[in-house]
């Protein structure tokens, strides 16, 4: 089963890829992991919520851990459109990742919808295919941490395939 779980994670990666982009302008990032790296990231997310006090990472954690593969996206270097429309809160475009927490910011607000869409596509890929997922800020913030993909902000998509989907199916 993980072998066509692999499968269905690189197809949700080129979905990704191949998404449409503000002004032709790609700063999409992807990445797989598998195996004992999910283990080790579930792990370290419940780490993360006991150290930061944060809710529901030992629920997504166990999740993770409960994945044989686990879909990463992310922007990286995203440089503004230049528009000064306001969308990200700032009246001019202002200077990139002069922030860091667990995603750096500020971002311009059409290359977080270019990552919106690029992670649309990839569920939509593994949906088709009748894969359980579910997109999940906690393991990018984490993902992140652990050095598991260079990215200023992403999100995971833990993919599963059994009788109940886990990522729905779950107690707060």
């Amino acid at each position: 089963m993980s072998d066509g779980l692999r499968v269905v994670a690189d197809l949700m990666c080129m979905a990704a890829r191949t998404a449409p982009k503000t002004a032709g302008q790609d700063f999409v990032v992807t990445q797989v992991i598998a195996g004992e790296t999910c283990e080790d990231l579930g792990n370290a997310m419940i780490r993360f919520g006991e150290r930061t006090g944060k809710r529901n990472f030992d629920r997504d954690g166990n999740n993770v851990k409960a994945s044989p593969v686990v879909v990463l996206i992310g922007i990286q270097e995203a440089k503004p459109v230049g528009l000064d429309c306001g969308a990200c809160g700032a009246a001019k475009c202002p200077e990139i990742n002069s922030f860091k927490g667990e995603f750096k910011g500020p971002q311009c607000a059409f290359r977080l919808l270019d990552m919106g869409i690029a992670l649309g596509s990839a569920v939509k890929t593994a949906s088709m295919l009748n894969v359980d997922n579910r997109i999940i800020y906690r393991i990018g913030s984490v993902a992140r941490e652990m050095g598991l993909i260079d990215a200023d902000v992403v999100m995971g998509i833990p993919l599963s395939a059994t009788g109940k989907n886990i990522y729905f199916d779950r107690k707060p």
